[in-house]
């Protein structure tokens, strides 16, 4: 099971004035156009909300949106639209009013069906790295940190750049992760594939499987080597740049991990009350089950206690919990998500070294599924955030915050938590073709706080949309002497 979605869309967040806002005007075409079936659309947006928007709850209580007042006035201005662009302008602006940013409609290009339907009998065939999607990552423009006065590039070939800069007489080590995500280090899967084929032989399912798994540990291994390089070149404090960095995948739980010597806590799963959670969590119990059988007895205990977390949520995802009192302003009598005693990394928070080695290890405690040492890194750690970070990035910066294990430094952050879990429950709207992508999880920090808030840093940064690499270089340089001297206070205090 899947806790942990890629980013695969978000939304920037405004004045709730925004949503007020007339349309942009279109060319006229009344003869054509059907306000009634985009208000059944609106409509059906609404139903799929009150079944299992994850942070529906959260945009009530803590966005202070009124949903139901939004909805009411979203009718009245399709009612009044004359095209499709002004009916298309409405469902964008409660995309962007929300500020969720896992909250997205696609709309339907014209003419993709038809291309796709038809592809070219040309194409080539996809090699098995392509096949598992491993791409070369465009140029990196939202580095921050390797613009730093003085900033000396690590020798070595990697898929991530890290450097050495002085500040204040400190020797900090720089390292960049534009994304938690193997996929974007094609070169590591190349390798792999080439010591499972050294003879170039087909690559078959049961390949592809393998070969994913090596890529991933391949990178996983470049990365730690990075961190090595860094505390061998001199560097006493650690910085990780995430600026900009939209998410990934559940890897990140496994690179978190080794950034630190502290035993990470995660966060606490929330799920909506819907078949799809319920399916997966009757997954996860059977799994739970299967895997205790024929087990020693304290292994069986074990995983008995994990097949029962799983049936108690799943007991939870069965019980509904009535959505009208959040579209009418008021805090419903029941906990709008499910939570239980698991975790986004499964039954298991925090890694326990009795499971290292398990055939149901990764089931218990997913970062598990790839090979990762903690604690390469034991230095003092900054982690540089700031409004492009979102999704499984601010999952890295939230869990190494609460367990007070690193000092953010920054701004705010993007506001996208948790995202969509087994594929997700997309949804095409009926009438134009529009695909709705709502988050059906949510990731609770220690306070008990809902992770799609956004992090909070800890050293604060000014930066501005409009500031340039130079500037936004200059804001870090001022902010970063005060973050390395409460990092090095935080280790200290281990």
């Amino acid at each position: 099971m899947r806790l942990v979605a890629l980013v695969l869309g978000c939304a920037l967040a405004v004045a709730p004035a925004a949503f007020a806002q007339s349309p942009a005007t279109a060319a006229p075409d009344a003869a054509a156009f059907d306000t009634a079936r985009w208000i059944a659309d609106l409509e059906q947006v609404r139903q799929e909300m009150a079944s299992h928007y994850a942070n529906l709850e959260w945009a009530v209580t803590e966005r202070e949106a009124p949903l139901g007042a939004m909805f009411e006035r979203g009718r009245q201005r399709l009612a009044g639209a004359r095209s499709e662009a002004e009916a298309r302008a409405v469902f964008e602006r409660l995309e962007r009013y929300l500020g969720d940013g896992h909250v997205e409609f696609i709309w339907p290009r014209a003419g993709a069906l038809a291309a796709e339907a038809a592809p070219s009998a040309a194409a080539a065939e996809p090699s098995p790295c392509e096949a598992l999607g491993f791409e070369e990552e465009g140029p990196d423009g939202a580095a921050v940190a390797s613009r730093l006065p003085g900033y000396r590039p690590l020798e070595g070939d990697s898929g991530f750049a890290a450097g050495l800069v002085e500040v204040d007489g400190r020797t900090v080590g720089v390292i960049r992760i534009s994304q938690f995500s193997p996929q974007i280090h094609p070169a590591a899967c190349a390798a792999a594939l080439a010591g499972l084929r050294p003879t170039g032989d087909p690559c078959d399912q049961a390949c592809i499987d393998q070969l994913s798994t090596l890529a991933a540990d391949r990178v996983t291994a470049d990365f730690s080597a990075r961190l090595r390089a860094l505390e061998a070149a001199g560097a006493s404090t650690l910085l990780v740049d995430i600026a900009g960095n939209g998410g990934g995948s559940e890897w990140v739980e496994a690179v978190a991990r080794t950034v630190t010597p502290v035993r990470l806590r995660s966060a606490r799963l929330g799920f909506v009350r819907h078949p799809h959670w319920i399916k997966a969590l009757a997954d996860g119990e059977r799994r739970m089950r299967e895997a205790a059988a024929g087990q020693p007895p304290e292994d069986r205990a074990r995983l008995q206690r994990y097949a029962a977390a799983y049936a108690a949520a799943r007991a939870q995802a069965e019980q509904p919990c009535d959505p009208t009192p959040l579209f009418e302003g008021r805090t419903p009598d029941c906990d709008w998500l499910g939570r239980g005693d698991l975790y986004s990394t499964g039954p298991e928070a925090a890694l326990d070294p009795a499971i290292i080695g398990k055939p149901w290890a990764a089931d218990a405690f997913t970062p598990l599924a790839f090979a990762f040492e903690p604690g390469v890194w034991k230095g003092p750690l900054v982690v540089l955030v700031d409004s492009g970070t979102a999704s499984a990035s601010e999952e890295f910066a939230a869990l190494l915050q609460d367990n007070r294990a690193a000092v953010i430094l920054g701004g705010p952050t993007w506001g996208a938590g948790c995202g969509r879990t087994r594929g997700g429950l997309d949804v095409v709207l009926r009438h134009s073709g529009a695909t709705l992508r709502l988050p059906d999880c949510a990731r609770f920090r220690a306070d008990g706080s809902n992770e799609v808030s956004g992090i909070d840093p800890d050293v604060l940064i000014g930066f501005r949309e409009n500031d340039g690499p130079a500037r936004r270089a200059k804001r870090l340089a001022a902010g970063l002497p005060a973050a390395i001297e409460q990092a090095e206070r935080q280790a200290a205090a281990r």
